[in-house]
């Protein structure tokens, strides 16, 4: 069995800089491999105060969909806290080449010898880590490079469709998942090209092409939360006939 913690549902500057939400990633564990997903800013502190606590020297894993820093503020205080400061090697970081190269560059060179290994994401490519294994999607319209991330858990494929302008491209990258957990920051679209998110529209268009088994709305900016997330995945539940949840902080689904 899978256990997906949402440590934090937060999405946009605004929601995130206010903590209106908590802006944590997602803690994942199949079969005793333990991953966080997208640590954002506070999730080494969510980790420690979450009830069950996570402990930090246990992960075996991160990975990072983007360098945004709502996705990848923490993961330099968790490779430092899963390697024990160095003193142990261990734990592997996955990561588009942005994020380690160039003026976009999150990850702190000094900490990247402490980890057992760094492995670089590409789009469609298959990936292992423990018993975890995922691939990832076409590379996202963003104005970061950006994946979304596939997980294989036995019989069921859990997507994490991530920040994104919408495309009918990008479905093809997530046809098979009976889970989708989508990033849906805007509830109307907005003018600038350059705000790159999903709005709820895209996310009926999307969810009406590949009616999941169950989908799971997170990471809202502040237009989300005014128009109240648990009315609009409602809406959308009985609109499709699926089932369809808002995300809340510490959400955790067992697959």
């Amino acid at each position: 069995m899978a256990t997906i913690k949402i440590l934090g549902t937060a999405g946009a500057r605004y929601v995130v800089a206010k903590q209106l939400r908590s802006s944590a990633g997602t803690y994942i564990e199949y079969e005793g491999t333990r991953l966080v997903l997208d640590p954002g800013p506070g999730t080494l502190v969510r980790m420690a105060t979450t009830k069950p606590r996570l402990d930090v020297m246990k992960l075996h894993g991160l990975i990072l969909t983007h360098a945004h820093l709502d996705h990848s503020n923490d993961v330099n205080i968790l490779i430092d806290g899963l390697t024990e400061g160095g003193l142990k090697k261990r734990g592997v970081l996955f990561a588009p080449r942005e994020c380690l190269s160039g003026d976009s560059a999150v990850v702190l060179k000094y900490l990247r010898p402490y980890l057992k290994e760094i492995k670089i994401l590409e789009a469609e490519k298959l990936y292992t880590i423990g018993n975890i294994k995922f691939r990832t999607s076409r590379r996202h319209y963003h104005t970061a490079e950006t994946y979304g991330i596939i997980f294989d858990f036995s019989e069921k494929k859990v997507g994490f469709l991530v920040d994104t302008l919408f495309s009918p491209r990008l479905i093809e990258s997530y046809r098979d998942c009976q889970i989708l957990i989508i990033n849906v920051v805007r509830f109307k679209p907005h003018p600038s090209p350059n705000v790159q998110h999903l709005c709820v529209r895209d996310v009926e268009e999307i969810l009406a092409e590949i009616r999941p088994e169950k989908a799971i709305l997170t990471h809202f900016g502040m237009t989300m939360l005014k128009a109240q997330p648990h009315q609009i995945a409602a809406k959308l539940s009985r609109k499709l006939n699926l089932e369809v949840i808002a995300a809340y902080d510490g959400l955790t689904l067992e697959i």
